[in-house]
């Protein structure tokens, strides 16, 4: 992946709507030259998909919590019963005290209690401790361009 490529896709983070046209001319490309190099980053499975930023709070998720997960086994192959719970956002893996981290939205604490229950139901799940975040200060995805300063 060269300096152009980590340019697309820095502008597609923030418009995946752009034509083609823009993005060739952000990166000094024909429209053509750009839906190409788009194109392979999408069959290489660096650009995995396209999405829409929706405000959680707007759709009734405003309660955000990270949650650790304590099991009495490895949890390498629970990946379905964690995805299984809609309000899991992300679950992870981790090496700590902990075996997995979880990232959890739901539109109240009583809600968040609900899923803290089901996660405990999880087999191997020996404890939860969950961490409600009051405010986020600023959330960013990943540079593409970070490479390039090195």
């Amino acid at each position: 992946m060269d300096h152009i490529d980590r340019v697309l896709l820095a502008q597609l983070q923030q418009d995946a709507t752009q034509s083609y046209a823009a993005l060739g001319q952000a990166v000094g490309l024909s429209a053509g030259a750009a839906h190409e190099r788009v194109r392979k980053l999408r069959e290489r499975g660096v650009i995995r998909r396209t999405a829409v930023d929706v405000d959680p709070a707007a759709v009734g998720s405003a309660v955000l919590a990270y949650v650790m997960v304590d099991s009495t086994s490895w949890m390498g192959d629970a990946a379905q019963d964690f995805a299984a719970l809609p309000e899991i956002l992300e679950a992870h893996v981790i090496a700590g005290s902990a075996s997995v981290l979880v990232k959890v939205r739901t539109a109240t604490t009583e809600q968040l209690q609900d899923v803290l229950r089901r996660i405990y139901a999880i087999d191997g799940v020996s404890g939860t401790q969950a961490t409600v975040v009051l405010e986020t200060f600023f959330e960013r995805p990943l540079s593409p361009l970070t490479a390039d300063r090195t």
